[in-house]
């Protein structure tokens, strides 16, 4: 007669050393909760192999004691792994930008990750776990749902715990799309500026999309006059960047009746900025004359075609720079230089008032002197061909006033520079001065947050940070248009600017008895909602926003 080993003993067969899952049920209950709330992006595979690790059959005590201690920080990677959060290589490539921030507003940005009401609902499940576990065997329901999301989105991850057909769109369409991506034919282009849109959104689909979308933007240009008439007219150009801001944003601060709105002629309504950073939003408005390039494609040499600047300099324009901050943080400057052409001096700053302090504790200056400084012509002529770009930065996250370190509120700031605008447009119409001025955000704030990102993180550039307000004034017009703006409404971006410049160059419109705005507006270039940082790219397919993490694979948009 055999004697039988103790479980937990060296020499104890495999089949009798099975233990639970002992704690990681608690780690596996809380990614089920926050799946079924839409706040993971779930991976089930790589989740399963943890579990599958976690649960291999260890004779030893010791050697399952060593297993759980290698364990932890495969399990916080993992969770990490299985968040909206920014990955490895984007804290790395933001680790430079991240040590110029202020103690205080790093301070600022660390609380903001802190849901309160998600801790006390992670202690009551940790509760209701800790009292059930005395009578239930956790471990065989979280191996039963793991595997059951494992059979679900055989063909990509899942979103939620429930996932629709639109959710998954890997695991419900593959088979039904399979004739439709191996040809290629359903998301060819048509006739028009945006690549159809026809074939189901799968991961391979998407991406198919993606590149159809880029090729055809690669083959779009703004056609410039070789030279102007004779009996064209000088005037201003004065295109401002303003950082930060987002139809959602002002939508959040309740200043979409600002009178500023009412003082345009026209108004893109449906206007997509394709990034949510500084650097390579301006570089994309600087380019604004040629179709839209990837993330990387920003940062290769482009043809003198495509710089939006550069084309009015053949033209006669003078080229200015102008900003309210110093342009050191992120390279900004150095950026705008070398990847966007703006190759003019900075305007002098020398006397300027300080409105703000940055994120960083440098200056921001206050934007009706430096706009007034504009109004003054330094090295510029008045009603002479000029074009200005003027990037302002007091709507970004953490900026504060002098003598306070908290960050400034949202809506004080913004209601300032609106009026600053508002005053700013009102007096220029009082000068006579014959000046078609041009308003396109970099980005919005991200006031709100979401699933994917907390208020003010904008590594991933959801709709709500790149849908933009830009608005146009022609402003010194003999025959200035009358009523609201004219609203344009269909999917637009850079180009659509480039080419509103283009057939206004002549400056024709501010002396004629009368200006055709139909002919000025109508069949402007569209742009499909494409937006893309180093590590993510959105994209609005069908009229859903779908996502795509450092190369991975698509899902869509937590709403």
């Amino acid at each position: 007669m055999t004697k039988k080993v103790p479980a937990g003993s060296p020499l104890a067969p495999l089949w009798q050393s099975w233990r639970g899952l002992g704690g990681w049920n608690f780690y596996y209950l809380l990614k089920f909760g926050l799946l079924w709330t839409g706040y993971l992006n779930f991976h089930p595979l790589a989740n399963l192999v943890f579990v599958a690790f976690l649960l291999f059959p260890l004779p030893s005590l010791k050697l399952h004691r060593l297993r759980n201690w290698i364990a932890l920080p495969v399990g916080i990677g993992l969770f990490w792994h299985d968040t909206w959060l920014p990955g490895p290589e984007s804290i790395m490539s933001q680790g430079s930008q991240l040590a110029g921030f202020s103690m205080d507003y790093l301070i600022d940005l660390v609380t903001r990750f802190i849901n309160w009401e998600m801790v006390g609902a992670a202690f009551v499940l940790l509760v209701a776990w800790l009292f059930l576990s005395q009578w239930i065997r956790v471990t065989v329901f979280v191996v039963a749902a793991l595997i059951w999301l494992n059979v679900l989105t055989i063909a990509g991850p899942a979103i939620s715990l429930f996932p629709s057909a639109a959710q998954a769109p890997a695991a419900a369409t593959a088979g039904a799309t399979a004739a439709a991506t191996e040809t290629g034919a359903a998301i060819a282009p048509v006739p028009g500026d945006i690549p159809a849109q026809t074939a189901p959104p799968t991961t391979q689909n998407l991406t198919a999309w993606l590149n159809s979308f880029y090729a055809a933007e690669a083959k779009r240009v703004t056609t410039f006059p070789t030279s102007l008439p004779a009996d064209s007219q000088p005037f201003e150009l004065l295109v401002i960047n303003i950082c930060s801001l987002s139809w959602s944003d002002i939508d959040a601060a309740g200043l979409s009746n600002h009178p500023l709105w009412k003082h345009f002629d026209i108004l893109f309504k449906n206007f997509n900025s394709a990034t949510s950073y500084s650097g390579p939003a301006a570089i994309r408005l600087l380019r604004a004359s040629c179709g839209q390039p990837s993330h990387k494609n920003l940062y290769s040499p482009e043809g003198s075609q495509c710089y939006l600047f550069e084309n009015l300099a053949k033209l006669g324009f003078s080229q200015h720079l102008m900003m309210d901050h110093n342009g050191v943080f992120g390279d900004f400057l150095k950026e705008v230089r070398e990847y966007g052409g703006m190759q003019s001096p900075l305007m002098d700053q020398k006397g300027l008032p300080t409105g703000l302090l940055s994120f960083d504790n440098s200056p921001v200056y206050d934007d009706t002197a430096v706009l007034n400084r504009w109004m003054e012509g330094e090295e510029r002529e008045p009603n002479t061909r000029s074009a200005t770009f003027y990037n302002l930065l007091p709507l970004h996250d953490g900026n504060h006033f002098p003598g306070n370190s908290k960050t400034a509120d949202y809506k004080v700031r913004a209601q300032k520079l609106f009026d600053e605008l508002d005053a700013f447009l009102t007096n220029l119409e009082k000068s006579g001065r014959k000046v078609m001025v041009v308003i396109v955000p970099e980005h919005g704030a991200a006031l709100k947050g979401d699933k994917m990102q907390v208020s003010g993180l904008r590594d991933i550039p959801s709709p709500d940070i790149t849908h933009v307000p830009v608005g146009i004034k022609f402003v010194g017009m003999k025959a200035p248009h009358e009523g609201d703006a004219i609203e344009i409404t269909q999917p637009s971006s850079m180009l659509a600017v480039s080419e509103l410049v283009a057939r206004s160059v002549d400056g024709k419109n501010f002396v004629a008895d009368q200006v055709d705005w139909d002919a000025l507006t109508n069949n402007l270039p569209q742009t499909a909602p494409v937006s893309e940082n180093s590590n993510a790219i959105v994209i609005q397919y069908q009229n859903k926003p779908y996502v795509r993490l450092n190369g991975g694979d698509w899902v869509p948009y937590p709403q």
